[in-house]
């Protein structure tokens, strides 16, 4: 695993041993590129199994990343609820996504340190398209955007292509598309189509 830095929000000593472990025992190796940001939005993809939760954590715990996720409120219920919320998860009711983008901008703004991540594809089945949240927060929040991914293929795992969002979406979307290009899902024929709806008039 490349150094981690020293930057952004950390999480403690006893889930790096955690995910050490964890990683070390199902073969997993974690890859963290520079993340010197003190507020990313991280992407997950591709994302095709109820396992990828299990490897990311094991990823973020493994490199020290501490960060919340969305997921649909109704993976929150109790008992799994309490569970879900400590390990960062974050409720969302997915028919007011305006409200949920407005409300984590507000977030990133009123934070000193803060990594969020979220499934742009918003489901395990295969969809035609992405959800935009993730880049209308980034923008609105004026805070990078991180590739996470999960690699089945090699067994990799990690944060690769950061980068500013310049407002083109069409170009900052091939910049994605070409860095999970060689990314395999553990179900590839599961894998979203790596585009947003509009993406020369989306309204961000």
């Amino acid at each position: 695993m490349r150094k981690q830095s020293k930057m952004g929000p950390r999480s403690g000593y006893i889930k790096y041993i955690i995910g050490l472990i964890g990683m070390k025992l199902a073969g997993w190796k974690v890859q963290i590129d520079e993340l010197n940001h003190d507020k990313v939005v991280i992407i997950a993809a591709p994302h095709t199994s109820n396992w990828d939760f299990v490897v990311v954590m094991g990823t973020v715990f493994l490199a020290r990343i501490k960060f919340s996720w969305m997921a649909k409120e109704s993976l929150f219920k109790n008992p799994l609820g309490l569970f879900m919320r400590a390990l960062g998860g974050i409720p969302i009711d997915r028919a007011n996504a305006k409200d949920v983008v407005g409300g984590t901008i507000k977030a990133f703004n009123q934070s000193e340190k803060l990594f969020i991540g979220i499934t742009p594809s918003g489901t395990r089945k295969k969809t035609e398209y992405w959800k935009s949240g993730f880049y209308r927060i980034a923008i609105g929040a004026k805070v990078p955007i991180a590739c996470g991914y999960l690699d089945y293929k090699r067994k990799v795992a990690g944060i690769g292509l950061t980068f500013i969002p310049t407002g083109n979406i069409s170009k900052d979307m091939d910049r994605i598309r070409e860095f999970y290009q060689q990314k395999m899902g553990k179900h590839p024929e599961l894998t979203s189509i790596i585009r947003l709806k509009n993406e020369q008039t989306i309204e961000i």
